[in-house]
């Protein structure tokens, strides 16, 4: 059973996915700190550093944005020049453009900034430039992969970019096409106002995060959707409403006395998964170690003994770990440079049925991520996109 859970209190929005009861994802946002990625500005070039190969940009936040050289670049890599210009030949102090935010500002740096221009619908991702069709990885069948980029190629303009999100798995061509045209309107509204506009100003908000969850989470599988704020509930009824073309599912209000996210059993699980020492349900456990270059997570054996010699049990503690560090990543949304100190295996069939497991359950995470194998020290490693400030409960 799938649950989309969300939370509204007076100071942010929380929001939790639920498998089998089981806490598989969380993310807040408060609701005076709306998040940028997603946006558009229209931005004036305040500096150009040459040995960066980057800019930083006024967008009109506290501070500037970055942008890097490769992000003024066309999109798709084919059509770049070989020779990669210097910055300084493409953009001056006083220029103004418009951008569009890929990863909030974190710490003491600024947004970084893109004019590789994207605007997700429900169906697929819009890219005004990128002059490609691709089709999610998750859809593994290679007929539907097939019948979804023949749909791409027919309904986008040479210049134009698509991508067919997993959620369009055997979805028709007329509702593809209703999407397309949407996301046309709103490029065209944003090139509209960026053009008489001054900078910097604000050209177009991502949705709110109620209206992100709608678009990005829910899905024909989830079994139930729980609100317990009546006023957003009507807010994703109505934008549900719109993105399945007249369908609109069923949404439970809470209004129970005991906290939503605690009659559902969903703080402890919080409490537990945020914690730097995890115990697996075996009786192996983990420690979660994350600095600001990199998160390093080490796998014991701690109480448990029940495998049929050493090798064993280290498998089975290893295996047990790949399934809930795969789990865990995604729910605490740990981003960066990610390296993964299993129990030391000398099978290399365990060392690979470890690694299947880790890419299984990573399948259903969202952000983008690599992983790139075992290192000569026997060390797992892998990287996960960040685009938001990690989550921190």
């Amino acid at each position: 059973m799938k649950q989309l859970i969300v939370h509204c209190g007076p100071d942010s929005t929380q929001m939790a996915l639920l498998e089998e009861d089981k806490l598989v994802e969380y993310a807040a946002e408060r609701s005076q700190k709306r998040g940028l990625v997603g946006s558009f500005f229209k931005g004036k070039v305040m500096n150009v550093i040459p040995g960066m190969q980057a800019a930083f940009v006024d967008i009109g936040q506290k501070k500037n944005a970055f942008l890097y050289i490769d992000d003024l670049l066309h999109p798709h890599l084919e059509m770049q020049p070989k020779q990669k210009p210097s910055i300084s030949d493409l953009l001056k102090p006083g220029q103004e453009l418009i951008l569009q935010v890929v990863k909030e500002a974190m710490g003491n740096k600024g947004a970084r900034v893109t004019t590789h221009f994207s605007l997700p619908g429900r169906w697929l991702v819009y890219m005004p430039s990128a002059g490609y069709v691709a089709v999610s990885k998750k859809i593994r069948r290679e007929e539907e992969r097939q019948r979804l980029k023949e749909i791409g190629e027919e309904l986008r303009t040479p210049e134009e970019g698509l991508i067919l999100r997993t959620i369009a798995e055997h979805e028709e061509k007329e509702a593809v096409a209703e999407d397309l045209l949407q996301l046309r309107r709103q490029w065209e509204s944003i090139l509209d106002k960026g053009a008489s506009a001054s900078a910097p100003f604000t050209l177009h908000q991502d949705l709110s995060m109620v209206q992100r969850l709608m678009r990005d989470v829910y899905s024909p599988e989830t079994d139930e959707l729980i609100m317990d704020c009546p006023e957003q509930a009507g807010e994703a009824a109505s934008f549900l409403k719109t993105m399945l073309q007249g369908k609109s599912p069923e949404i439970r209000i809470y209004g129970g006395d005991t906290p939503l996210f605690d009659y559902l059993g969903i703080r402890q699980q919080l409490d537990r998964a945020f914690q730097r020492k995890l115990w697996l349900p075996e009786g192996g456990y983990l420690v979660w170690d994350t600095t600001e270059a990199l998160t390093v997570i080490d796998v014991n054996t701690g109480k448990f003994t029940g495998g049929e010699n050493l090798e064993d049990t280290v498998f089975r503690t290893n295996l047990e770990a790949a399934r809930e560090i795969a789990r865990l990543v995604r729910l605490r949304d740990t981003g960066g440079i990610i390296i993964v100190d299993f129990i030391d295996m000398s099978s290399e069939d365990h060392r690979a049925a470890v690694l299947d497991m880790l890419e299984n359950y990573l399948t259903g995470d969202r952000t983008q991520h690599h992983i790139l194998g075992w290192t000569k020290l026997g060390l797992l490693e892998m990287t996960r996109k960040r685009m938001r400030e990690q989550t921190v409960y």
